[in-house]
């Protein structure tokens, strides 16, 4: 069964959580590059995958967030594109089970297009966008989550690189925050201008992802359930993080978020998981609250 056909089958489908923090968790420092963990300690990567798979996830994200040329750069790493992403989807692979789903990951570049008023082409761009998916796609991936995107210009560069070069359907969260007047992105689009262009775009799955705690997200997912008729994707955080003996702490608990993530899939949503500070713990609670484990 492919990733679409078994979404269309659940009466909602559970994601993973947070990537990024649990990689922190176990050893990642504070600037280092997450990528390398595929290289260096895959076995982190794996276990990680692994946790949320017998959480209850149904499908995983892999460990290239920021696997493209742009943010490789910045570590020193710009030519172990391939080698990074191909590494990902097998640590994550190899502990699928047979029906879940490892789904390649792809954020921002970190560069601001010309277009947004910035000094990067759009071009070059798709370009590092589409060596990217290549790469996900040959070693095996399912899908492709596009996330945590500020810019839904470059949102939409990346959806277009993915249904050019693959047949992999594409999943696209936005990041929104809450000001005066509602709704925005970074670059101002609000939820229903943001989606309507990806889904001209080409995106398969909408949504939002990360900046938010549960009761933030719940209200922010009618506002995306509501601006489309696709299946929708919500990834919350684990609240507003705060520094306490140089450690970041996320107040929110697996208990507290669950009866949030019901309201979700009351409202409709139809793939919810976890983002920044969510753990496997998180997860659970998600699933035996929506009866799926």
């Amino acid at each position: 069964m492919d990733l679409l056909t078994a979404i269309s089958k659940s009466s909602v489908f559970i994601s993973d959580g947070a990537m990024g923090t649990n990689l922190q968790s176990n050893g990642l420092e504070p600037g280092g590059c997450p990528e390398l963990l595929n290289l260096l300690h895959p076995a982190i990567v794996t276990n990680i995958a692994k946790s949320f798979f017998e959480a209850g996830s149904q499908m995983v994200l892999s460990n290239t967030f920021g696997a493209n040329r742009f943010m490789l750069k910045k570590y020193g790493h710009e030519n172990k594109i391939s080698e990074f992403n191909s590494l990902a989807i097998k640590n994550a692979t190899i502990v699928k089970p047979n029906n879940g789903f490892v789904v390649g990951s792809i954020g921002p570049t970190g560069e601001i297009l010309q277009s947004n008023g910035g000094l990067i082409e759009d071009a070059a761009v798709f370009d590092v966008f589409t060596e990217q998916v290549i790469e996900l796609n040959k070693a095996g991936a399912d899908g492709i989550v596009i996330e945590t995107m500020i810019s839904v210009e470059e949102a939409c560069l990346a959806i277009k690189a993915t249904k050019a070069s693959t047949s992999l359907p594409v999943f696209t969260t936005m990041m929104f925050d809450k000001g005066p007047r509602g709704w925005f992105t970074m670059m101002g689009d609000t939820p229903s201008n943001a989606i309507s262009k990806l889904e001209n775009a080409g995106a398969d799955v909408v949504g939002a992802n990360c900046g938010n705690g549960i009761k933030a997200m719940v209200e922010l997912a009618q506002l995306v359930r509501d601006s489309t008729n696709k299946y929708t994707l919500i990834h919350s955080n684990a609240g507003i993080p705060t520094i306490h003996k140089n450690k970041l702490i996320y107040p929110e608990s697996p208990q507290y978020m669950s009866a949030g993530f019901r309201k979700m899939k009351n409202i409709g949503i139809n793939i919810l998981g976890g983002c920044c500070g969510t753990t496997p713990e998180h997860i659970n609670a998600i699933s035996k609250e929506l009866k799926i484990s």
